[in-house]
């Protein structure tokens, strides 16, 4: 293979990663409960407050407003009419903005891959690839979910925000790539997580318009409901009685002026404030607001109300590795759309097109595709490396590279769980900065071995009938491997070579797929209902109390567990 190829195909595999998209319906629904934090009163009383406007604090406020007083506090801004997020054709683009006004926070975990955190209404379900599966029903069994309600709650979030995705002949040749590879059997277009390889659906709408969380705010009870944007919940505050159990009954947040104002609950037993603050977010306010480690608590002079070692355990982040494959014909644009399930432990992804591995204009896929080094993720640089110099040398070189050097695709491979866990520690008492957060991608010996046999999968998938139109004969898989792992963008000498083991190409490549969660784990931090062990009138709603990734990809989950909750929660209120 010469040279110029090497570097071309090489190169492009740094700049082709496209993250979780970012758009909402295009057309802003008009929200009259909807406000800027500023114009809030100083004081106020809900029967709940719910902390977080993000994939699983949407549906939950609008549900819960049909029949109570709700306030959704909100740090972010509004999604719509953000060109950023409305349009597929700038997926990546909010990921890569560092802006004051970004949609997402950028942060790095102790392990040294770059990551993003929400930061809009919407939350996650803004800024991702628009994937929608549902969890396996084993997952919904072992949560201790009611199944009836489950599948109410999801086909509830499906009416407004989940389509069949238009199937191009890059994810066809996928699709039967894995059934060669024998990933089967062929399930068809379904929501359902099923063994075998599937088309599952997507959150954007024919015409690209990405349809988010946020849109499931359209059945909420307007006259029940408060939105406040831009508004930065600091503490949540407790009455604490003589040996009685603290109890939540407010929190203090903060506008973009810096003014303080104070929301509580209105008198009565079944009021509640619940957090839906995401798999960072949760932890941390729990931490600010006195429940957590008290040794670590104390250590940043925080008032212990509740010593819970537990807050900010078990963290984990499914790790994603990929290979580029350069094809000899121009592929279509697309995210994920087919997937395939496997046995061992591994779930096939794959994402193709120019739009989002290159291009030119500012706001081109070259500088906003899922692999592209503005976002972060540069596979071809180890973690600890990834440093603002290395990305910005990663973004030059890109911008004097030939269109051709785009021309392709990815196929991923996600590690299920994952098995390896990690903690969140605080940095600052400031909530508007990212705690410390460690994953430990690959601790545990058996997410190493999912990889290897993710990556076995996808050397089938290139190498099968189906898929030989979008390869070039002479880019042998220990070719292409050897692009993925050492491209020119590669700063300081790697580990692999194609005479060593996968695991080394797994541990160099490792990047994030996004779907971080833990913290708040149930049977730990919170029980069954959700609610806050050992403290009244408080419950986490998110992410951040899974102990693993349901299905594939977690966000029609989320949802579904916002709504579901929201059900249960007005139930219990009704009853009494």
């Amino acid at each position: 293979m010469n040279l110029g190829w090497w570097r071309l195909f090489g190169a492009a595999f740094a700049g082709f990663l496209f993250f979780h998209g970012f758009s909402a319906s295009e057309k802003a629904p008009n929200f009259s409960f909807m406000h800027n934090a500023t114009s809030a009163p100083t004081l106020s009383y809900y029967d709940y407050i719910i902390v977080g406007g993000g994939t699983a604090g949407c549906p939950l406020a609008a549900t819960l407003s049909q029949n109570a007083t709700v306030l959704l506090l909100e740090r972010g801004g509004s999604p719509y009419g953000n060109p950023i997020i409305t349009n597929m054709a700038n997926f990546g683009a909010a990921i890569s903005d560092l802006s004051p006004s970004s949609p997402s926070q950028r942060f790095i975990s102790e392990d040294g891959v770059i990551n993003a955190r929400p930061l809009v209404l919407g939350g996650g379900s803004c800024l991702n690839a628009g994937f929608y599966t549902r969890a396996a029903i084993e997952y919904v069994r072992q949560a201790g979910w009611d199944g009836r309600l489950v599948n109410e709650s999801y086909q509830w979030v499906e009416k407004l925000v989940a389509f069949e995705p238009p199937l191009g002949q890059w994810q066809s040749a996928v699709r039967d790539g894995l059934i060669e590879a024998g990933v089967v059997p062929f399930n068809g277009f379904t929501y359902d997580h099923i063994y075998g390889t599937k088309v599952g659906g997507t959150i954007f709408d024919q015409q690209g318009n990405r349809h988010t969380a946020a849109d499931l705010l359209e059945n909420a009870n307007p006259s029940g409901l408060t939105v406040l944007l831009y508004a930065s919940v600091h503490k949540i505050l407790f009455a604490i009685k003589g040996k009685r159990r603290p109890k939540a009954h407010g929190v203090i947040f903060r506008d973009t002026s810096g003014a303080k104002h104070s929301a509580y609950l209105n008198d009565g037993s079944k009021n509640e404030i619940i957090v839906s603050a995401g798999a960072l977010g949760s932890p941390q306010l729990l931490m600010l607001s006195g429940v957590g480690p008290a040794v670590h608590l104390k250590a940043h002079n925080i008032t212990v109300v509740l010593d819970q070692p537990l807050v900010g355990q078990g963290m984990s982040d499914n790790p994603m590795n990929a290979v580029f494959v350069p094809s000899p014909l121009p592929v279509e644009v697309s995210l994920i759309q087919v997937v395939g399930i496997t046995h061992f432990g591994s779930y096939i992804e794959a994402a193709s097109g120019e739009n989002f591995a290159g291009g030119g204009g500012s706001s081109s896929p070259r500088d906003y595709g899922m692999f592209s080094p503005k976002i972060g993720q540069l596979s071809t640089v180890p973690p600890k490396q990834r440093t603002p110099e290395a990305i910005a040398k990663a973004v030059e070189y890109m911008k004097n590279l030939e269109q051709a050097a785009f021309r392709g695709g990815f196929i991923l491979e996600k590690i299920m769980g994952p098995i390896s866990i990690g903690h969140l520690e605080l940095r600052t008492r400031n909530p508007n900065d990212n705690p410390s957060v460690t994953f430990n991608y690959f601790k545990d010996p058996r997410d190493l071995k999912r990889c290897v046999q993710g990556i076995q999968t996808i050397e089938k998938i290139i190498e099968s009938k189906s898929f030989s139109k979008f390869r070039y004969d002479y880019l042998s898989w220990p070719v292409l491997l050897n692009m993925t792992a050492n491209a020119p963008l590669n700063l300081l000498p790697k580990h692999y070579n194609p005479s060593m083991p996968l695991e080394e190409f797994c541990k160099d490549t490792v990047m994030t797929i996004w779907h971080y969660h833990g913290g708040c784990q149930v049977g730990k931090v919170v029980d069954l209902d959700y609610k806050v062990l050992g403290v009244d009138a408080l419950r986490v709603i998110d992410g951040s109390t899974f102990n693993y990734s349901p299905g594939t990809n977690p966000q029609a989950t989320v949802m579904m567990l916002g709504r579901y909750m929201g059900v249960k929660i007005l139930g219990e209120r009704l009853a009494n």
